[in-house]
């Protein structure tokens, strides 16, 4: 064993003599850099990932959940406020449904589950009873609150009315409750939550009224639709302000994406800004138009024609009347016979126009001003966009201006609308840094780079010697053996004088070196066998 095993340990040290100073080096380089790149690994991959699992947590909660942490076997992080506490990653989900499940976490609220964990088989007092169940309704009205959309925290205070038996039912003293609400950081809690919030608490208190409900955050009183005056009107406001937004983002995407098939996907970047009429009317127009408009006449319905003509003798009255010395003003002064005639002439038509009754009801969201802004990326190998590419963007703006504007009762000439868009072209930024901010670290990218080169050259190298070598032995194997040269002038079965075998030898080197060299590797040859 000691033998063999000294074989090999004199095999590898001439092997491993046949290496350069330079290629020592490398390879130690190489081994040394593997080393650091496996421990590097290993103690990333081994590291163990901490997840936050509950945060803003009270003193009572963070206490409740450490406890079961550590009966549990669990290692956990407590961040510096005492408020976070972190878990294994791969266990996060689960530690959360069993918490959950356990009810541990209760955000600084009692809840009615007081009462299972404290029962006394004594009992209670009147007085201890009310206390414990007034602060465990709070509790259980603050966790209905806490999972309210946007309610980071909530704080009650419910006042219960003393019954009495001498009150009837309409008499009896009514609940209140004070709410202080602490949402989440960007929320704005529309007029649909607040009224649920208010609607929460009055269907979870009996006999309270939402008069009597008072809420608030940090900054203002919330105000429920039956009782704040400018609730309806501030809902009104955010809903056209979220179709305000709806409408300029409907334009910009339909813009984008027309303009992307002549430019290309990614070098277009669109901004529109819009002035939207909310207004709603209602109108009645009781109209009457002719039928024929250019006479302004109607449709003749009915037509009478009358004419009556009268003629006899008889006393006719003359002269001036009251022109005489003596006669009396008024009175015709003098009378005289002969004939008279009168004619009598009525004609009556009726015509029927058109009597038109209209109950217009505007629609709302018409478009009273638009502007588009475009922004491209022009070509590569340019510095702007050519001019035929941008006129052709523009003229679409405009059309699409045009369209939008038609309803708004303004009539706009091709030189307003040409005001009301603008193209410019401009290189974007490139996206290569964002795509490298996230993954690993960049020393860490440089280091695996590095290390993955190194092992790669040396396993290079390590091929190559091991091919060269290879090589070198099938050329060994390749080299055919020469053919033993017949020397029939030395017979040394015949000779039995050294001297005379020795002359042969002599003669043969002087004669024929070549034959004599090939002579002497025969005999070693042989010896070696």
């Amino acid at each position: 064993m000691n033998e063999r095993f000294a074989q090999y340990r004199e095999k590898l040290t001439q092997y491993w003599n046949r290496f350069s100073g330079k290629q020592k080096i490398l390879f130690f380089s190489t081994l040394f850099i593997i080393i650091i790149i496996i421990v590097v690994l290993t103690m990333q991959l081994s590291k163990t990932e901490y997840e936050v699992a509950f945060q803003d947590l009270d003193s009572t909660d963070s206490a409740g959940v450490m406890t079961y942490l550590d009966s549990a076997g669990i290692s956990y992080r407590l961040s510096p406020d005492g408020k976070s506490i972190s878990v294994p990653s791969t266990e996060a989900a689960r530690i959360k449904v069993d918490i959950g499940s356990q009810g541990i976490v209760q955000g600084g609220s009692i809840g009615y589950k007081i009462f299972d964990e404290s029962s006394s088989m004594i009992g209670t007092t009147d007085s201890e009873f009310n206390v414990k169940y007034n602060n465990a309704l709070n509790g259980e009205v603050e966790q209905l609150m806490r999972r309210m959309q946007g309610i980071k925290d909530a704080k009650v205070l419910i006042n219960l009315p003393k019954e009495t038996v001498f009150a009837s039912q309409e008499d009896q003293e009514q609940a209140s409750a004070s709410v202080v609400l602490t949402f989440n950081p960007g929320f704005r809690p529309s007029q649909d939550n607040i009224d649920g919030y208010f609607n929460l608490v009055k269907t979870a208190v009996p006999n309270l009224p939402v008069d009597n409900i008072t809420i608030a955050n940090n900054e203002v009183e919330l105000m429920p639709s039956a009782r704040g005056g400018q609730t309806g009107v501030s809902s009104q406001v955010e809903e056209n302000f979220t179709l305000q937004k709806k409408f300029e983002e409907e334009v910009k995407k339909d813009v984008k994406q027309f303009l992307s098939t002549l430019t290309g996907p990614d070098k277009v970047d669109v901004l529109v800004f819009s002035k939207l009429n909310f207004d709603k009317e209602n109108r009645k127009e009781d109209l009457v138009t002719p039928v024929d408009t250019e006479n302004m006449k109607g449709i003749e319905i009915s037509s009478q024609i009358i004419s009556n003509t009268y003629s006899g003798q008889g006393n006719t009255t003359g002269g001036v009347a009251g022109t005489g010395s003596q006669d009396v003003s008024g009175y015709p002064s003098g009378t005289d016979t002969g004939t008279s005639t009168s004619e009598e002439s009525s004609e009556t038509r009726n015509y029927e126009v058109n009597r038109i009754t209209k109950d217009i009801i505007a629609s709302p969201y018409t478009v009273k001003d638009l502007t588009i802004n475009v922004a491209v990326e022009p070509p590569t190998g340019q510095t702007t966009l050519d001019a035929a590419t941008s006129s052709a963007i523009q003229n679409i703006l405009v059309n699409i201006v045009r369209a939008s504007l038609a309803d708004s009762g303004v009539t706009y000439t091709d030189a307003d609308l040409t005001k009301k868009v603008s193209v410019y072209s401009q290189q974007f930024g490139s996206n290569e840094a964002a795509a490298g901010s996230g993954g690993l670290a960049t020393w860490m990218i440089w280091a695996i780079a590095a290390g993955a080169l190194l092992i790669g050259a040396g396993g290079g190298f390590v091929i190559y010697r091991s091919r060269k070598k290879k090589e070198e032995e099938e050329v060994e194997e390749d080299i055919p053996l020469q053919v033993p040269t017949e020397f029939p002038s030395i017979n040394l079965e015949s000779v039995t004088n050294e001297s005379q075998v020795r002359k042969q030898l002599e003669s043969l080197a002087k004669k024929k070196p070549d034959e004599f060299v090939n002579l002497l590797r025969t005999w070693l040859a042989d010896e070696q066998r």
